[in-house]
């Protein structure tokens, strides 16, 4: 079965823009998780705009699902990570000014960069997942990065799926099945939605996680957030 992981960054940029602890990102993401959520998300950055350091540690110790952070590995982020050890970290090509994330990672460009990545975190007992393209070159790098997973960066299908869907989730279906075939554990995220998760789920239906925070919060804005979390598991299946 696939998992809901919801990113909660969008929380926290509206706390931030406040001041103060209102809305409680701790509390969100208890309730997200009450609510049916199997992961929470974060992606804190240097200046820390929406998640912070701080929200990551204060996240740790109560999150009950699965606990996913993504970032660029930056020292700082290494660091965190590997202090709070949290069941999965996500890599992120994403540079410090960058507003979300845009592209998956040139695997053959930094192979030697990720490895050594994926072989600090592994020696902490965290799964790690890499961000990429449906390029097929760059999932069989990502495998010889030794990760254990690969996220598909998913804008491209999000994009284009009005015009023809099909056409859309062609090179996904591609990438997916050869990460299936090179072992892969296999995520998506960005862009994501109710009006097309379920289609990228009937046409790969083994994906392991889907991880989505900006269209989910906005549409809690509309249903709550309890009923949001509920459609969004209903498009996977359950």
């Amino acid at each position: 079965m696939t998992q809901l992981s919801v990113n909660i960054n969008k929380v926290a940029t509206l706390r931030n823009a406040r001041g103060g602890n209102v809305p409680n990102v701790v509390q969100v993401a208890l309730d997200c998780e009450r609510f049916g959520a199997e992961g929470i998300t974060v992606h804190p950055r240097p200046d820390e705009r929406h998640i912070r350091y701080a929200d990551v540690y204060a996240l740790r110790p109560v999150l009950t699902t699965e606990f996913n952070i993504e970032g660029y590995p930056s020292e700082s982020f290494v660091k965190l990570v590997t202090t709070v050890k949290p069941a999965q970290v996500t890599l992120v090509p994403d540079p410090p000014d960058a507003l979300t994330s845009n592209a998956g990672w040139d695997t053959v460009k930094h192979l030697d960069f990720l490895a050594r990545m994926v072989d600090t975190f592994h020696e902490q007992g965290i799964r790690v997942s890499i961000f990429v393209d449906t390029n097929l070159k760059h999932l069989e790098y990502a495998k010889r990065c030794g990760t254990d997973r690969v996220e598909l960066y998913t804008e491209p299908y999000a994009s284009h799926y009005a015009d023809d869907r099909e056409r859309a989730i062609a090179p996904f279906v591609q990438a997916a099945q050869l990460a299936r075939d090179l072992g892969l554990g296999l995520n998506a995220g960005h862009d994501l939605n109710l009006d097309n998760l379920a289609y990228l789920h009937s046409r790969i239906p083994w994906l392991d996680e889907v991880s989505i925070g900006h269209a989910l919060i906005s549409d809690a804005l509309y249903f709550g957030l309890a009923d949001t979390i509920k459609r969004y598991r209903e498009q996977l299946g359950k």
